[in-house]
């Protein structure tokens, strides 16, 4: 397995690992592939994009999407998404691209980097595992209209 910075290309294939990833009863999404790479592309298409993709062969079997953004005291990187496929899920390949992504922070100087993800879901628990905590006095706030 490789990691390299993601590409325009990669689209296709990280648009089917997010529906093998979230297309289930846990995340309860409905992701088509034209909506999947649509939305993955309003990410890739960011001023300050800053991606990765883990490659077996020739195959992308993970990637992470994330953007530079300015901060009160300090830019840092906000990771938009993270998936790995499934078959992939418990070998490290997360943990690697968050590594990865944790050296771009560490060589430009930035604070840190920060994400958001479902409470209910095992993510939480990977998140803790690679050194990440929960900001209490940050909340995610949203209104359903």
């Amino acid at each position: 397995m490789d990691i390299r910075e993601f590409r325009p290309e990669d689209l296709d294939q990280c648009a089917e690992i997010l529906m093998a990833v979230y297309n289930n009863p846990l995340w309860q999404c409905r992701w088509t592939h034209e909506t999947a790479k649509a939305y993955l592309k309003d990410y890739a298409d960011a001023a300050k994009f800053v991606g990765y993709a883990a490659i077996d062969g020739q195959t992308v079997i993970g990637a992470i999407l994330a953007h530079e953004k300015i901060w009160w005291n300090n830019a840092e990187v906000f990771i938009d998404e993270m998936f790995v496929l499934p078959q992939y899920q418990g070998q490290g390949i997360g943990s690697t691209l968050l590594k990865t992504l944790e050296t771009y922070v560490k060589e430009r100087g930035l604070a840190g980097f920060t994400l958001t993800t479902n409470r209910y879901a095992p993510a939480p628990d990977f998140y803790k595992k690679n050194g990440f905590a929960v900001c209490e006095p940050i909340i995610m706030m949203a209104k359903e209209c």
